[in-house]
């Protein structure tokens, strides 16, 4: 096994992608081998995540900076199929956010839970075919949301519904301020 994480990690490091490129330019400069940085870089991340000041801040950066640059990537290529892919893991990181917000009290106190917590995120953006992403919106989320879909849809449209009323009744309330300023400003006068 890890005879083959170590192969995976060099054909990784091998390819054109942004990691590869960073960790090629560091390896052209200092002659140590990229697999090394690689491995050095991942020890360091490591430990900051578990005694790390801001170690939510840099696990939620992790968990956002390359997904947003791949999508934005994804999104102006003529491939639509990743488009998909990305659009699977925004769903997966977003339901993820949800729970966590409920559940991050108790869990941030675990000394290995942004580390976790980062290596589940990796999981879900590993550029693989069937990534945690992937499994998690086909396993779970996809059924429900068909089960589901039409009581959702009309959930959907009376939240719609009621906003637009609102912001009907605020768009009203405002012109009746401005209006009853104006009167008063130039009855003073």
């Amino acid at each position: 096994m890890a005879e083959s994480f170590m192969q995976r990690l060099d054909k990784f490091l091998k390819e054109k992608n942004l990691l590869a490129d960073i960790f090629g330019k560091i390896e052209s400069v200092t002659g140590v081998n990229r697999r090394y940085i690689a491995l050095a870089f991942f020890v360091v991340i490591s430990v900051y995540l578990v005694i790390g000041y801001a170690a939510s801040l840099l696990c939620n950066l992790i968990g956002f900076a390359y997904p947003a640059y791949i999508s934005i990537k994804a999104i102006e290529s003529p491939d639509k199929d990743d488009d998909t892919i990305w659009l699977m893991y925004w769903v997966v990181y977003g339901l993820f956010s949800v729970v966590e917000f409920f559940s991050d009290i108790f869990f941030s106190w675990f000394p290995f839970y942004y580390m976790f917590k980062c290596a589940f995120l990796v999981w879900c953006m590993a550029p693989t075919s069937n990534n945690g992403s992937q499994l998690i919106y086909k396993r779970f989320i996809r059924p429900f949301f068909l089960k589901h879909e039409a009581k959702l849809d009309e959930v959907v449209k009376n939240f719609g519904d009621r906003a637009s009323e609102a912001a009907d009744s605020v768009k009203e309330n405002v012109k009746k301020a401005a209006a009853n300023v104006i009167f008063e400003e130039k009855k003073s006068t």
